[in-house]
């Protein structure tokens, strides 16, 4: 009896033992297998981390080769993005390391992706500033085209004051006496009526002494009569005036000079009460010189 309770006893130990050692391997095998996968996990990150560091290290290198950011920031960044990469390729991971390796991952490409705003915001500037540049060139180019237009305008202005002076000096002008100015009224049926009553007045009347010049005989000769009002105004003749180089005259006067004594009279017409009381100048002009003067008075 004692024998087969011993054999039985024998039996459930072994069967124990067996059961324990079953347990162990099905442990030891689930352990393995959780660790293989965790390490292929791990080694699937740290692939990730690699490619991702290495991809922010290019662009850092990017940003330095162009010399567009602050270059301490660009050392920091490159100083992190290598210590990291030396780090993944040196340590055996854990989850806790990896997560850990994560964060910092994650802080530098917050950091690199305002390092891009700001290279970018440099380049927008960049660009804003060669198109100011651009036209701030044009404008000068523009300025420079304008100042030597200029120039050569002042130059050939100077050239022909030069030259009317040179010719001003050289001419031979009339001589003139007796120039005389008056007013006269119109009456129908009669002749026109001297007056010196400047409400009346219908035509102003300029007459002036040509003196005998013989050297001047049988040319064409122009003279103008310029009639100033107590205002030293233009008087015009009908509503118009004769323009000259800028000169403003009241009445045209041509005649061929026979060389001796002529008297010139020409008349201009205003409308009747559009005078002034007070002196009035009559000035007579050969060319844009003046020749002769004379004032007479309207009351």
């Amino acid at each position: 009896m004692d024998s087969q309770d011993n054999k039985f006893n024998y039996k459930i130990i072994l069967a124990a033992f067996v059961a324990v050692i079953i347990a162990l391997l099905i442990a030891f095998y689930y352990s393995y297998a959780q660790s293989n996968a965790e390490i292929e996990f791990l080694e699937q990150e740290k692939e990730y981390l690699i490619k991702d560091l290495t991809m922010m290290k290019a662009d850092v290198d990017r940003l330095s080769a162009k010399s567009e950011m602050n270059e301490i920031e660009l050392q920091d960044s490159k100083y992190k993005v290598q210590e990291l990469l030396d780090s993944v390729g040196r340590l055996n991971f854990t989850v806790k390391k990896l997560r850990e390796f994560k964060t910092e991952l994650r802080r530098l490409e917050s950091k690199n992706d305002s390092l891009i705003l700001k290279n970018n915001f440099l380049r927008y500037n960049n660009m804003l500033l060669t198109d100011k540049y651009d036209e701030s060139r044009k404008q000068i180019e523009k300025l420079r085209a304008n100042s030597n237009s200029l120039a050569e305008a002042e130059a050939l202005q100077r050239r022909k004051i030069l030259e009317l002076n040179q010719k001003l000096r050289t001419k031979s002008y009339l001589k003139m006496a007796n120039a005389e100015g008056s007013g006269f009224r119109l009456v129908r049926g009669t002749r026109p009526t001297k007056t010196n009553k400047a409400s009346i007045i219908e035509k102003l009347r300029g007459c002036v002494t040509i003196l005998s010049d013989i050297s001047e005989a049988d040319n064409d000769k122009v003279i103008y009569l310029q009639f100033l009002d107590p205002n030293k105004q233009i008087i015009e003749d009908n509503a118009n005036t004769i323009t000259v180089n800028g000169n403003v005259y009241s009445k045209r006067v041509e005649f061929i000079f026979t060389g001796v004594e002529t008297p010139i009279c020409e008349s201009i017409t205003i409308p009747e009460g559009s005078l002034l009381e007070g002196n009035y100048i009559l000035n007579v002009f050969e060319d844009e010189r003046l020749i002769t003067s004379s004032e007479f008075q309207l009351k």
